[in-house]
């Protein structure tokens, strides 16, 4: 019986490990350009058309410069990050809310911001 139960616990202790093994790279993925489309045009989290013009937006707002050209204008992508984690860092009277230290975004859906706006 003993040697029963502990063949149990080794099969079962080896299932997990390969339940986390098989989980680890979906974990780790990079974030996509289409998931981060998806949160910036969502109005309920990025909303990033209602202040700038971009493409594919209906009714784009003017308040923030359009996103166009992007890797251009942010060659480093921590400092578009930055940007969009808390724009208020660089410039206190920043109109853009702070996505990440408001936690209105997670960290996940801002570097999928990221990835998108990268592609534009």
């Amino acid at each position: 019986m003993r040697r029963l139960t502990s063949s149990l616990i080794a099969m079962v202790t080896a299932l997990g490990l390969l339940g986390v093994v098989a989980v680890a790279p979906e974990a780790g993925a990079a974030p996509s350009a289409e998931e981060g489309k998806k949160v910036a045009f969502d109005r309920r989290k990025g909303n990033c058309m209602s202040c700038h013009a971009m493409d594919g937006a209906t009714l784009p707002g003017n308040i923030g410069p359009p996103l166009i050209a992007i890797k251009e204008r942010f060659p480093d992508k921590e400092v578009l990050r930055a940007q969009i984690y808390d724009s208020t860092a660089k410039n206190p009277q920043s109109m853009m809310p702070p996505f990440g230290k408001y936690e209105v975004l997670t960290q996940e859906e801002i570097d999928a911001v990221v990835e998108y706006l990268y592609t534009l």
